[in-house]
C-alpha cells in the first residue's frame, strides 16, 4: 500500500514538473514572439529593438541536441564493434537518462541544488569513468557531455575548481586508451562545462533582471496610484466638507437673513469652482499647494462651522515643497475638526526655524479620533499624510490633547526659500489671522 502511495506521489510530482516546464516554455515563446515582432518593426525604422532578446529557452530541451555526441558509441553498438554490447547498451541508456534528468532539473534553483541532483551527477561520473575505461574510443566523448551537465548544475565559486578537476580527470582517464587525444578530451570537457555555465548563468540573470524590472514597474504604478488616491481624498474630502458646512449655514440663515444665506451660497459656488480647478491640476500632476491659501480657506471653513479660528504663523519663509506639505496637513486637520470634533475653537500654529518647521492644529472638542487609530494616527487622510511627511524626512502625530480636544502635529526639515539669495534668514514677527 505504501509502495502504491509512493508511486502516486512520484507521478504527481512528475506531472507538476511537466506542467511547470510547459509554463516556462510558453512564457519563453511569448517573450520570443514579442522580440521577433519588435525586431521586425525595428528593421523597418532602422532602430534597435525595444524588447530584449529572451535568450535560450529555460528548459532542458535546449541541451538535448548535445546527446548527438554519443552517436559514435551508439554506432559501435549497432555495428557490433563493442564487446559485451548488453553492458554497453545499458550504460548508454543509463547515461542518457541521467543526463536528461540532471539537465532538466538544472533550470530550477531548488531542484538544481537538491541532493538527488547531486547524487545523479555523481553516478554520471562513475558511469562515464567505467565506460571510458572499458571501451575507450568514441565512448570518451561522454566526458564532454558530463562537463556540460556539470556546468548546467553547478554555479558559484566552486564551478571553476570543479571544471579544472573534471578536465584533468577526463584527460587522465582518456590517456589510458588514447594518449594523443587525452588533451583534446580534457579541453573539450573543460570548455563544455565553463561555456554551459556561463550561458545558462547569463540567461538566468537576464530572466531575473526582467522579472525585477517588471516588479519595479508594477510597484511604481501602485505607488503612483496610492499617491493619486491620497491627493483625491485630500482634495474632495476637504472641499465636500466645506460645501456641506456652508450649505447647512445657508439653510439656517435663509429664513431670517437672505443676504447672509446668499453670501454662503456664493462661497459654495467659489469653493466648487476652485475644487474643479484643483482636480484638473491634480490629474495632470502639476498641483502645488500654498500654505497661505490653505490657512485662508481653513479660517473660512471654521468660521462657517461656528468654530472660532486662531491662526498664528512665525519664522522664516518656507520652500514651496515644504509649504505644499504643510498645506495638505492644514487641509486634512481642519476638515476633521469641522466634521468630527464638535469644537468651538481651533488653533493653528505654524513655526518655522532654521532647520525645522512645525505645524500644530489643536481644537477643544471631544478629543476622539476620527476612526480606530493605528500607532497614534487616525483615519485614511492622516495615514496618507504620515506617508507623505515620512517620505520628506518629517513626521506626523495625532492624538488627544492633554488640555482636552485633539491635536495634529507635523514636523518637517526646512529648506529656506531665500537660502539661495542670502545666507541670513529673514525672521518675521508672529502674525495672527
Amino acid at each position: 500500500m505504501s509502495l502504491i502511495r509512493g508511486i502516486q506521489c512520484r507521478a504527481r510530482s512528475w506531472q507538476a514538473t511537466r506542467l511547470e516546464w510547459r509554463a516556462e516554455r510558453d512564457r519563453w515563446k511569448a517573450d520570443h514572439k514579442r522580440f521577433t515582432a519588435a525586431a521586425r518593426a525595428a528593421r523597418k525604422t532602422g532602430k534597435s529593438p525595444a524588447v530584449d532578446h529572451p535568450g535560450p529557452p529555460p528548459t532542458g530541451y535546449a541541451l538535448l541536441p548535445w546527446l548527438l555526441m554519443g552517436m559514435g558509441s551508439f554506432s559501435n553498438l549497432l555495428q557490433g564493434k563493442t564487446p559485451n554490447p548488453l553492458i554497453g547498451g545499458l550504460g548508454l541508456l543509463l547515461f542518457n537518462s541521467l543526463y536528461v534528468y540532471v539537465t532538466f532539473r538544472s533550470f530550477h534553483r531548488e531542484k538544481r541544488e537538491a541532493v538527488s541532483t547531486r547524487v545523479a551527477l555523481a553516478i554520471m561520473v562513475l558511469l562515464t569513468t567505467g565506460l571510458a575505461l572499458g571501451y575507450g574510443g568514441n565512448w570518451l566523448m561522454f566526458f564532454p557531455l558530463l562537463g556540460l551537465a556539470t556546468g548546467a548544475t553547478l554555479r558559484g565559486p566552486w564551478l571553476g575548481r570543479t571544471g579544472i578537476l573534471l578536465a584533468a580527470y577526463a584527460g587522465a582517464i582518456s590517456g589510458v586508451h588514447e594518449g594523443s587525444d587525452a588533451v583534446n578530451i580534457a579541453y573539450a570537457t573543460f570548455l563544455s562545462s565553463m561555456v554551459t555555465a556561463a550561458i545558462l548563468g547569463l540567461s538566468e540573470a537576464v530572466r531575473e533582471l526582467r522579472a525585477a524590472r517588471e516588479e519595479l514597474a508594477r510597484r511604481a504604478v501602485e505607488k503612483e496610484r496610492m499617491r493619486f488616491s491620497r491627493d483625491l481624498h485630500d482634495l474632495l474630502g476637504h472641499t465636500l466638507s466645506v460645501i456641506v458646512v456652508k450649505s447647512e449655514a445657508a439653510r439656517r440663515l435663509a429664513p431670517r437673513d437672505m443676504d447672509a444665506a446668499l453670501g454662503q451660497i456664493a462661497d459654495i459656488e467659489s469653493v466648487g469652482r476652485q475644487a474643479l480647478t484643483e482636480i484638473r491640476e491634480a490629474v495632470t500632476g502639476y498641483r502645488e499647494g500654498s500654505l497661505a491659501t490653505e490657512l485662508t480657506r481653513a479660517r473660512s471653513a471654521l468660521s462657517a462651522a461656528s468654530i472660532e479660528p486662531q491662526v498664528r504663523q512665525s519664522g522664516v519663509p518656507l520652500a514651496p515643497q515644504t509649504e505644499a506639505l504643510l498645506g495638505w496637513v492644514v487641509r486634512e486637520a481642519v476638515t476633521n475638526v469641522v466634521r468630527h470634533s464638535d469644537a468651538s475653537r481651533c488653533e493653528i500654529t505654524v513655526e518655522s526655524g532654521a532647520e525645522q518647521a512645525r505645524l500644530a492644529v489643536t481644537d477643544n472638542g471631544t478629543g476622539k479620533p476620527i476612526s480606530r487609530p493605528q500607532q497614534g494616527i487616525g483615519g485614511t487622510g492622516l495615514k496618507g499624510l504620515t506617508e507623505r511627511l515620512a517620505a520628506a524626512g518629517g513626521s506626523l502625530t495625532a492624538g488627544p490633547s492633554p488640555r482636552g480636544g485633539f491635536t495634529v502635529t507635523a514636523e518637517l526639515p526646512v529648506e529656506s526659500a531665500e537660502s539661495a539669495e542670502s545666507s541670513d534668514f529673514v525672521v518675521t514677527a508672529p502674525r495672527a489671522y
